[in-house]
């Protein structure tokens, strides 16, 4: 989907809004626009030695692709309640990876139609919503089972919501890093 350049020129565009975040100025942009392919959303994940430091991302984009990937990696780096803002002395030590999500698929979750480390999920039941990228259940090493599991307490939702007949969605992703 990506070119490699394109993937290079949106880890930098990532990687400013950091930046750009932590020392409280203006979001990269209004530069040479980019040609990128439509997504039905975007993430971007910061890590630390390894360890998760942010992410947050979008299903409904607001934006281009780039504005999207600017604004997910400063919210990453300052709004993920799980972890108080990145400071200034962490910035050398962080690693960005970025999931350009495809389109979103209903399907039936007890026919095997997950397979692990291909596909993400969503899980919804009315005002909640839970999301897990694709590259998660490996990290974790998640059974498929699990994975539902995992998505549907994401969504604040009990873990077996999926046999309930809460609407369980399951997409791709490319997924790039630095």
């Amino acid at each position: 989907m990506l070119t490699e350049a394109q993937r290079k020129a949106l880890l930098a565009l990532a990687r400013r809004a950091v930046e750009s975040q932590v020392h409280g100025r203006a979001l990269p942009g209004d530069g040479e626009p980019m040609t990128l392919p439509d997504a039905s959303g975007v993430f971007v994940t910061i890590k630390r030695g390894g360890k998760l430091r942010g992410c947050l991302g979008t299903l409904a984009s607001r934006g281009s692709l780039e504005d999207e990937v600017a604004r997910c990696a400063a919210d990453s780096a300052s709004e993920d309640p799980r972890f108080p803002p990145v400071a200034a002395d962490e910035l050398p030590d962080l690693s960005l990876e970025i999931s350009v999500l495809g389109p979103l698929e209903r399907i039936d979750p007890a026919a095997d139609a997950i397979e692990l480390g291909r596909h993400g999920l969503v899980v919804e039941r009315g005002a909640r919503r839970g999301l897990l990228l694709p590259q998660v259940a490996v990290e974790w090493g998640w059974t498929r089972e699990q994975f539902l599991q995992r998505t549907c307490g994401k969504a604040g939702l009990p873990e077996d919501a999926w046999r309930q007949g809460a609407p369980v969605y399951r997409f791709e992703a490319e997924v790039f890093g630095e």
